[in-house]
């Protein structure tokens, strides 16, 4: 995550007056220091000093364990099936154009669970931060 931070903060000042057109092949991705199997990369923001929106790429069977921001996290699956879990409700799998709301600190968990790689956009509307939840009992 300090090395997305790094390349965020450059990029952010680079759409603030440019604006920001992307296609999803020349998204330049980096691995992730928590989840080794993800990938991810900041399209626009800053996660450190506020909001912002990230593409995650993770290959089959990765898993994004048990965890919870303070920010509200919002997800769309652009590619894949990835199977979502929020503390309080069944389990769900999500498809292209399937879309979750994480409120402030509700704990999550997410998995891709196609044959090939998953590709979401999560958005953040504050700055960034994560904290693992090392037994979760509510499954």
């Amino acid at each position: 995550m300090i090395l997305l931070l790094a390349i965020a903060s450059r990029f952010e000042a680079q759409t603030k007056t440019q604006g920001a057109v992307r296609p999803l092949a020349e998204v330049k991705f980096d691995p992730d220091d928590d989840v080794k199997c993800l990938l991810s990369a900041v399209e626009t923001g800053n996660p450190a000093t506020g909001s912002s929106t990230i593409i995650l790429k993770s290959p089959p069977n990765c898993l994004v364990p048990w965890h919870y921001h303070t920010a509200t996290e919002q997800l769309i699956v652009v590619q894949g099936s990835v199977q979502t879990e929020m503390e309080g409700m069944s389990p769900r799998p999500l498809g292209p154009g399937g879309f979750a709301m994480m409120p402030s600190k509700a704990k999550h968990q997410f998995s891709c669970q196609s044959k090939t790689a998953c590709v979401m956009f999560v958005t953040f509307d504050r700055t960034y931060d994560i904290f693992w939840v090392k037994d979760n009992k509510s499954k």
